[in-house]
């Protein structure tokens, strides 16, 4: 049995310690926001955070995330009222949105590491995130907006 702790939440798996995280996230617990891209950690649509770190939760395997905090897209906000969420809306960035969990929690990395990040901040920060549809400029212009509402406290 492997102890979680995913979105303040305690879970108890009965899994293989070497299964993705992905996987146990998933199909497991029942948490689908984080999503299945290419399980290679190339394309980020997986990414969740492991101690405030974003990581690619189809190549970590379920018995490193034993005793660390797992924050899922689920838990970015209680009420989906994140910065980055706000600003994900009011620039309607996604166009078929696959990709936007993982996109956006590696935001939320960046975001409180720079509070306020240049476009080469950003560009440099989401280059491992894949978006097929091509929406990097409402991408990066939501990361900016976002950055904007939590200097002002928004």
């Amino acid at each position: 049995m492997i102890t979680l702790n995913v979105n303040q939440k305690s879970y108890k798996v009965d899994v293989d310690p070497n299964m993705p995280l992905l996987w146990v996230i998933r199909d497991v617990i029942g948490l689908t926001g984080t999503k299945y891209g290419c399980g290679v950690a190339q394309c980020g649509a997986c990414v969740v955070h492991l101690d405030g770190e974003a990581v690619r939760s189809c190549v970590t395997k379920v018995s490193r995330a034993e005793g660390k905090k797992i924050v899922t897209i689920e838990g970015l906000s209680q009420h989906n009222d994140h910065p980055l969420q706000r600003a994900w809306q009011e620039i309607d960035v996604p166009q078929c949105g696959y990709c936007h969990s993982g996109q956006l929690m590696s935001a939320a990395v960046l975001l409180r590491e720079n509070p306020n990040p240049t476009d080469k901040d950003i560009d440099a920060a989401m280059a491992g995130n894949i978006c097929r549809c091509g929406t990097y400029l409402r991408i990066r212009k939501a990361i900016h907006l976002a950055a904007e509402m939590q200097r002002k406290g928004k």
